[in-house]
């Protein structure tokens, strides 16, 4: 069962275990004069690589890979140059080889976006899906989040 598909809580920056920030770029503005959509994913995309790749502490098992098998994206608001968006992550479900995260994105404390990535790590040679790793577990377990608490 998906987030959409229950009544969600309405979350604040805070509420979220994992919480980082991107500059808005004036680049990132449409002929309207807001944030293009597209940047949303962009800033999606930096909450996930600061969550899933550092560089001390490698997630993904020696030759294996994240990628994205799915992405839901819901728009709540404009996000507006200049400024920054904070990034909320939070991990919602462990699985073998795959993991669900639930993302916000904040303007001044208001939330313009919600996001569910499945991401699965992969074998960079077969392509294959493969199980997690015993320390990614429990370092994705420290992150856990319910937005319906």
């Amino acid at each position: 069962m998906t987030f959409e598909s229950k009544e969600k809580q309405s979350l604040d920056i805070e509420d979220f275990p994992f919480r980082t920030f991107d500059k808005v770029r004036y680049a990132d503005t449409d002929r309207q004069g807001h944030v293009n959509n597209a940047a949303f994913s962009s800033y999606l995309e930096t909450g996930r690589v600061e969550f899933l790749y550092d560089p001390q502490n490698p997630l993904a098992a020696d030759n294996k890979s994240f990628v994205i098998a799915s992405l839901t994206l819901r728009f709540v608001s404009e996000i507006n140059w200049p400024g920054k968006v904070d990034i909320g992550t939070g991990v919602t479900k462990v699985g073998n080889s795959s993991l669900s995260l639930y993302q916000g994105l904040f303007q001044d404390g208001q939330c313009a976006a919600t996001a569910e990535t499945i991401i699965v790590q992969i074998d960079d040679s077969s392509k294959k899906a493969f199980r997690l790793t015993d320390i990614a577990r429990a370092f994705l377990k420290q992150y856990e989040l319910d937005p319906f608490q």
